[in-house]
């Protein structure tokens, strides 16, 4: 059965939609900026920069809904509801019973969890939320998008660290490829930007502390990359079966051809040294989808712009397509947005099915000096063109604990 797309929905770093935020990432723009706040002070936090929302989700949400939702579970709301108005979907479109939700975090409601922590220590334990293990657990945002659009056939939410969204629209897909359902909502968020996963991202080393510079830390496949930035935001797609997205007419983005997921089985946090389970879960994606490395034009890359992952993944690529890869073009979104952990598959699966549709690879900035170890193609500061005819592009998404997904979209 073929998967299609026909809706897309962001709220981001760059933008409180997919236009603003497609827009900002053509323009090579950086959504990273210092934080406004004095956690460095108050709690020695060494990382005083982040990809902040472009658009607060209470700017666009209820008083009522945002207090019963931890933001990120405010921000898939948020993109969910661009991304089904965006399919033309209404009430009476999809039997209930045929529409899915699929929507998963990384980390689930740091924010309420420890928001409730510092109320038991500071006003007791009678003062917690009533609503607090609702809004903390990892499922609450694909729940939420349940609840919004009265889906029926299932409500998912898988967590894999920083590969959660795009394991996520995986998932979405092979729902419908089994019958389970019509349409499904999927894709992942991220609401981390707090004092707590900072810190505990600067221990262990991931993170850039380019304080003096935000917006050029994150440099993927730059000889003097750091570590990467922390993000935020939601990126939901909404899929159908392409009988079911034809039967109403709706437009289509792009099909989902093929999915490849493995584990590296190697380490808690550090990718398998030789990138075996990456590269394996590409080839499974392009063996799902039928295609061979020439039907390969463009790859949205892991690329978090740490020191070792960057160049496993590429050298991971460059195997994958062999010689093909002097004609594909690898951006690294990230550069840009920041890592949104468990939201980033989604975000770079907006971003890999609107370079389809336009033709376009957007660029990958704060490239100086590319590492010299890197075979493939990138697209540094400038958009560039892509082929037209039918081709295919691969979006990587790693996460802590091993988990590699690899998703092939055509158009």
């Amino acid at each position: 059965m073929n998967v299609v797309v026909t809706g897309l929905g962001t709220t981001s770093p760059l933008g409180g939609d997919v236009a603003s935020t497609w827009e900002g990432a053509l323009a090579a723009r950086s959504g990273v900026r210092t934080l406004e706040n004095d956690w460095a002070e108050k709690y020695g936090v060494p990382v005083t920069f982040a990809g902040q929302l472009a658009v607060r989700p209470e700017e666009v949400l209820s008083r009522p809904e945002t207090k019963r939702m931890d933001p990120s579970a405010q921000m898939a709301i948020v993109a969910a509801r661009e991304a089904w108005a965006d399919a033309g979907l209404s009430e009476d479109a999809v039997d209930p019973e045929r529409l899915g939700s699929i929507v998963s975090s990384g980390i689930g409601g740091v924010w309420t969890l420890l928001t409730a922590w510092d109320t038991v220590k500071e006003r007791g334990a009678s003062r917690v939320l009533p609503l607090t293990v609702p809004m903390l657990m990892p499922n609450s945002p694909t729940a939420y998008v349940s609840l919004e659009f009265k889906a029926r056939a299932g409500a998912h939410a898988p967590v894999s660290a920083c590969a959660s969204g795009a394991e996520a629209i995986g998932m979405g897909f092979e729902m419908i490829q089994s019958g389970r359902a019509d349409v499904v909502i999927c894709g992942g968020t991220e609401a981390a930007i707090h004092p707590l996963p900072i810190s505990a991202f600067a221990s262990m080393q991931a993170l850039s502390k380019r304080n003096d510079d935000p917006q050029g830390a994150s440099r993927p496949y730059d000889v003097s990359r750091d570590g990467f930035v922390l993000g935020e935001g939601a990126g939901v797609v909404v899929l159908e079966s392409e009988s079911h997205a034809k039967a109403r007419g709706a437009r289509i983005y792009a099909s989902v051809l093929g999915l490849g997921m493995t584990a590296d089985a190697h380490h808690i946090a550090a990718p398998e040294p030789n990138g075996a389970g990456q590269t394996r879960a590409m080839e499974l994606a392009l063996e799902r989808a039928g295609l061979t490395a020439a039907d390969v034009a463009h790859v949205n890359a892991h690329a978090t712009s740490t020191p070792v992952g960057d160049m496993i993944e590429a050298r991971g690529i460059r195997a994958l397509l062999g010689s093909h890869a002097d004609q594909v073009l690898l951006s690294a979104t990230k550069s840009m947005t920041g890592h949104l952990l468990g939201g980033a598959g989604a975000l770079e699966s907006v971003f890999t099915i609107k370079a389809l549709e336009t033709r376009t690879a957007p660029p990958t900035i704060n490239v100086t000096e590319p590492d010299p170890e890197l075979q493939v193609d990138l697209v540094r500061d400038t958009p560039r063109a892509l082929p037209q005819g039918q081709i295919a592009a691969i979006n990587n998404s790693f996460g802590f604990g091993g988990h590699n997904v690899a998703l092939v979209f055509g158009a």
